[in-house]
């Protein structure tokens, strides 16, 4: 599953498609992941059970004594003794077998869909896990920039205190503020390993690999139709696949409960072999035939019974699924809000926040150099702007988060390759 970031692009390419070493973790995670291969063996397991669920029971043959004397135990002294070799058949009652195999059909679709919602999930997992180290991969670039820059000050701020003209309070608010960031940077480092890690067994690696963070992310310039969106959630989410499979199961199960009020019935087949008896007699062969089915005598405590726990099978089937129809609107309202504000945030930030402290810090520093505004000022606004990039960050890449999670939900890719369908229900968000 490929996960479609629109962005603001051209007219001409209106979307562009997952970061490519994203794209090769996902598929590399979809080939080796321990959890998806099992739900693929399921699947198969599933579609080899629909023909056996449909046949009949194996032909039984059988060989037998009839009425052999026990005085002499002989085969020619009474004229009932007798060889027999039978063969028997069970048939249940007619239409049985193909809700049988409709049953067993109904459980594959279902873990077929189950199969599909977790490559979705581990879709989501992966791409969560990369947008995340980016994230923290930026913040160690920020920290590097912010020490640095603190750094810079102090041996300013010693120099000042060294020839009188300025506080040494400066020089060591200055070494604890350095003290912070190493603290803060040693964090961020047991953070990145710890998503690598977490990549790294969501792919099944059998050894460590280190993950090569995303670079700069184009801003995805969203507009959600949601109207649409939530449409095709219900036509497309997976869980609901597997909802609307239990139902069709149930349903299926309420039939064969209703079939078992019907006998099945065994056909049995025999043939008897009897020697001429010792006074000379001929004693010729015997062919028999019976048919034996089930009397429903009990149906109070077995038929009745399993046609209503069937029913109400199929009535709880039928709540899950309808309550998961009803959340799921709301939920995609939801990501689209979110979206929606994270984008609002994003731009204030960078058209307005990011803008305005870039001169309070550039106006301080040399403010502070020769003298006219105190330390404390100074660092404060060096720490606010790259305060202000690493928020800036976090919003892009909260971003890209929120929409792997929406991408999930819909359960299939937001954009089509259809050209007449192409930006339905994704679109470029228009310019004034």
């Amino acid at each position: 599953m490929v996960v479609c970031i629109a962005t603001k692009v051209s007219a001409a390419d209106p979307f562009i498609r997952t970061p490519q070493p994203l794209a090769e973790l996902i598929e590399e995670g979809l080939a080796n992941n321990q959890d998806v291969k099992s739900l693929e063996s399921k699947v198969k397991g599933f579609r080899e059970e629909i023909s056996f669920a449909g046949s009949l029971d194996d032909l039984r043959i059988g060989i037998g004594v009839l009425n052999l004397p026990t005085d002499s135990f002989r085969f020619d002294q009474t004229p009932m003794t007798q060889k027999q070799l039978f063969i028997a058949q069970k048939i249940p009652w007619f239409g049985k077998l193909d809700l049988r195999s409709q049953q067993a059909a109904m459980k594959a679709l279902r873990q077929e869909a189950i199969l599909k919602a977790k490559r979705q999930e581990l879709t989501r997992q992966i791409a969560t896990a990369y947008y995340e180290l980016g994230f923290v991969t930026s913040s160690q670039k920020i920290n590097e920039r912010l020490t640095k820059m603190l750094n810079q000050l102090l041996r300013v701020s010693e120099m000042r205190y060294s020839t009188g003209q300025g506080l040494q309070q400066d020089v060591l608010q200055a070494q604890v503020e350095i003290s912070k960031l190493l603290d803060e940077q040693i964090t961020l480092e047991k953070k990145r390993r710890t998503l690598e890690d977490r990549i790294n067994g969501l792919l099944n690696r059998g050894n460590f690999i280190p993950v090569t963070p995303p670079q700069r992310l184009p801003y995805p310039n969203l507009v959600l139709e949601i109207k649409k969106l939530q449409t095709r959630a219900l036509a497309m989410n997976p869980w609901l696949k597997v909802k609307q499979a239990e139902v069709d199961q149930a349903k299926v199960e309420i039939e064969l409960a209703r079939k078992d009020y019907w006998p099945d019935m065994d056909f049995k087949v025999g043939y008897g072999q009897r020697d001429d008896l010792e006074n000379g007699q001929n004693s010729p062969d015997f062919v028999s035939a019976s048919v034996v089915v089930n009397i429903p005598l009990w149906q109070k405590t077995r038929q009745n019974k399993k046609r209503e726990a069937t029913k109400a099978l199929h009535q709880a089937a039928l709540k899950s699924y309808q309550n998961l129809a009803n959340s799921l609107p709301y939920r995609i309202d939801a990501l689209a809000t979110d979206i929606r504000k994270i984008q609002e945030n994003y731009k204030l930030i960078t058209d307005a926040l990011l803008v305005q402290a870039e001169q309070w810090a550039q106006s301080s520093l040399v403010a502070y150099e020769v003298g006219k505004v105190n330390f404390n000022t100074t660092i404060s606004s060096q720490i606010n702007l790259l305060r202000f990039e690493l928020q800036s960050e976090n919003y892009l890449f909260s971003l890209y988060k929120k929409h792997a999670e929406l991408v999930e939900v819909m359960g299939a890719p937001l954009l089509s390759q259809d050209p007449i369908d192409n930006g339905s229900h994704l679109q470029k968000e228009q310019t004034s």
